[in-house]
């Protein structure tokens, strides 16, 4: 575990288990303009492990998703997936992602199967034709997610944790090594969120490495390993018992230590700002690097 100042040199936090690294943030800092949005980030997300990503509105959580994807390049500091860079990762096929629901147009006529079977794009051969195999597998990725009744439904017509679902399911049928996650709890029921839960302990322990930013403190320990808190920079990242106090959260919150922030199990005030809202950092104010290349944000290019 460790601890970072606010204001002094963020060293690279030291990870409390031995695994091969999927994801290496170093001394990662992005600028939009005069407003920094990242200072000096250092991350390592291993093989096998979940850490949740915690942090307040404009703390630079999504802009840290926007790096990892390769849709910002940072100024300083370097990002690497399973030991390439963002965009190899993402033409290999081995980083999949799970959006915010205010990303997608859900309006854009594609069904649930049309959906899960993107993640299959890097697994076709030069016709782009689905084999049997691609059927297969996104059959079986729609009844992980228990949505195979569903299939042919247009995916704007599911519930908010049937969509969240159908991502998840992009995801297995990927078969990415990665899965970077942005709010998967944001407005879903709660058999959504414990079949979510499940899913990506059974990925974590068949080797995935995945990063789930979320403002739900409360499934965080049901779900991670570890929890990173974000306040531009990476101030702790450690168990997540050990990250969920209030002194902890309350730096990351920008509150002061008797601001009555409770962790998840106490009495006091709700930790998170506004847990309907995506993150709002500076990334969300100005048009990212590229763009996605269709209505339905791709995991692979």
């Amino acid at each position: 575990m460790s601890d970072t100042g606010a204001t002094s040199a963020a060293a690279p936090p030291t990870p409390t288990h031995a695994e091969h690294p999927g994801i290496t943030v170093t001394d990662v800092t992005v600028r939009y303009g005069e407003v920094l949005a990242l200072d000096g980030a250092t991350l390592t997300v291993s093989a096998g492990r979940i850490t949740g990503l915690i942090g307040m509105n404009g703390s630079g959580k999504s802009t840290l998703f926007k790096a990892l994807m390769g849709a910002v390049r940072p100024d300083r500091g370097e990002v690497r997936l399973a030991g390439l860079t963002p965009a190899m990762a993402r033409r290999r096929g081995i980083v999949g992602y799970v959006p915010q629901s205010e990303a997608v147009d859900w309006a854009f006529p594609v069904s649930v199967r049309d959906v899960v079977m993107m993640g299959r794009y890097g697994h076709l051969g030069p016709t782009r034709r689905p084999r049997s195999a691609d059927h297969a597998a996104v059959a079986a990725a729609l009844e992980r997610v228990e949505l195979s009744e569903f299939a042919e439904r247009q995916i704007g017509q599911l519930s908010g944790g049937q969509k969240k679902r159908a991502f998840v399911a992009r995801g297995i049928a990927q078969e990415a090594d990665i899965l970077l996650l942005d709010e998967p709890f944001a407005g879903v029921d709660k058999r959504s969120e414990g079949t979510i839960v499940r899913l990506l302990r059974e990925l974590a322990e068949a080797g995935r490495t995945i990063l789930v930013s979320t403002h739900d403190l409360h499934a965080l320990p049901a779900l991670a390993d570890e929890a990173a808190l974000l306040q531009r920079r990476v101030l702790f990242h450690g168990q997540v018992h050990e990250a969920l106090t209030p002194e902890r959260l309350a730096l990351a919150f920008g509150l002061g230590a008797d601001s009555g922030l409770a962790a998840p199990g106490d009495r006091g005030a709700n930790p998170d700002p506004d847990p309907a809202n995506p993150d709002p950092d500076p990334a969300s104010a100005k048009p990212a690097a590229t763009s996605a290349p269709s209505p339905i944000p791709r995991s692979n290019a």
